[in-house]
């Protein structure tokens, strides 16, 4: 008799697997990036390949996948929340 109820995801090896080592290829291309001379877009392109991993971990690993609607729009509320908040600290230091 099988404990898994068809609300419930199993994620394969396989695809675990898969996103570790997509994780590990974005943290190789993350220290690439901060050798390279590109200004103030390095700062950018650290910030979007963290953020790209931070949405696998999410999405795989949290299984935020499969969830439903309500709690994927309380995730995106709160890390827009998290992110307006960022953005107000730099204005502030920014203008001091």
């Amino acid at each position: 008799m099988s404990s898994i109820t068809p609300e419930q995801h199993v994620v394969s090896y396989g695809k675990l697997a898969a996103t570790w080592l997509a994780l590990m290829a974005l943290t190789v291309l993350t220290i690439w990036v901060s050798f390279q001379d590109l200004g103030i877009f390095r700062v950018w392109a650290a910030l979007s390949i963290a953020s790209l991993k931070s949405g696998l971990v999410i999405a795989i690993f949290m299984q935020m996948k499969y969830e439903n609607r309500l709690l994927k729009w309380l995730l995106f509320l709160a890390l827009a929340t998290l992110a307006i908040f960022i953005g107000l600290t730099f204005v502030d230091v920014l203008y001091r």
